[in-house]
């Protein structure tokens, strides 16, 4: 078994986590704190069929050349229509298990891993999958320990899991944020509504609205007529639908219970902060976290990856 010193060293490496629409780089030091970051929209949909290997040599090429030879990547760049598919790994899973289900991939000479993606099935059985956010929730078992908790993470596909044991127990995605985003771009709901600020009290109007009956298909044309009799001004249309969305996401997880203890909540400030407001409105206790847990996640998981010998 590694000592603190051998884990503590496992833990210098450069950490990716490449996403759809995005790419972030974390260079870390020993203690796995961030030592330089790299933020860019340059997600896998932007990378043409074979160039990963580039794209990536093009982004971190001085680390490289700084003698970094770790690297450790999360994401969609494991999906199918990434660099190389990862298999998923069925949940329960823990930072050990799925440091054990790293992919290797050859690169630039240097051990270079990607992280599975994780698995689950609901009540009915139907799958659901997740890639990318169990890295950030490893992240968050660094600091919650072995205790039970509920876990928000908002997105185009807001997912909610369950930690327990210091492993994910199950999670459930909700597609909150692209349906808004197709709505809007694609719909009569759409064309209702006008450039403004940020509207609070509409947005609050469309999470209580969430929680009456009729169900969500009824409640979304509702959007519609509330602006064509003039109670819905064009400006307040997209904080409506988001609180309209957010609160049936918020129906749904309320309806297998009301969470014991806070929801953990960790996205963007603009999302968090969104999200906030509705488990306000709820009556819901929750505690925020930093959006960069992805970097923690990565860290924890590289001190159980088998490394190759440097």
């Amino acid at each position: 078994m590694r000592g603190a010193t051998g884990r503590a060293n496992l833990r210098r490496m450069i950490g990716i986590d490449w996403g759809t629409t995005a790419f972030r780089a974390y260079r870390l030091d020993d203690r796995g704190e961030v030592l330089d970051g790299i933020d860019r929209a340059a997600g896998i949909l932007t990378i043409p069929p074979g160039g990963f290997p580039a794209a990536l040599q093009e982004a971190i090429g001085p680390w490289l050349a700084a003698g970094e030879t770790r690297i450790l990547l999360c994401g969609m760049v494991g999906s199918r229509q990434g660099w190389v598919e990862a298999p998923y790994l069925p949940c329960p899973a823990g930072p050990a298990a799925i440091a054990a289900a790293v992919v290797r991939l050859d690169f630039a000479g240097v051990d270079c891993v990607l992280v599975p993606g994780l698995t689950a099935r609901d009540a009915g059985g139907v799958p659901d999958v997740m890639r990318g956010e169990e890295t950030k929730l490893v992240g968050l078992l660094a600091e919650l320990g072995q205790a039970a908790a509920l876990v928000c993470l908002p997105g185009t596909h807001s997912k909610w899991a369950r930690l327990e044991a210091g492993r994910i127990a199950g999670f459930a995605t909700q597609m909150t944020g692209e349906t808004r985003a197709v709505l809007l771009q694609h719909s009569i709901l759409g064309r209702l509504a006008e450039p403004g600020p940020g509207d609070e009290a509409a947005f609050l109007r469309g999470v209580a609205r969430a929680g009456e009956a009729g169900g969500l298909l009824h409640h979304l044309f509702g959007t519609r007529a509330l602006g064509l009799m003039g109670e819905l001004p064009a400006s307040g249309t997209d904080s409506y639908l988001s609180g309209l969305l957010i609160g049936h996401e918020l129906q749904a997880v309320l309806a297998e219970g009301v969470p014991t203890g806070p929801i953990h909540l960790a996205g963007s400030e603009t999302l968090a902060r969104a999200y906030a407001l509705a488990f306000t409105a709820q009556g819901l206790s929750f505690t925020r976290h930093a959006d960069d847990i992805v970097a923690r996640g990565l860290a924890r998981i590289a001190e159980t990856v088998a490394w190759s010998p440097a």
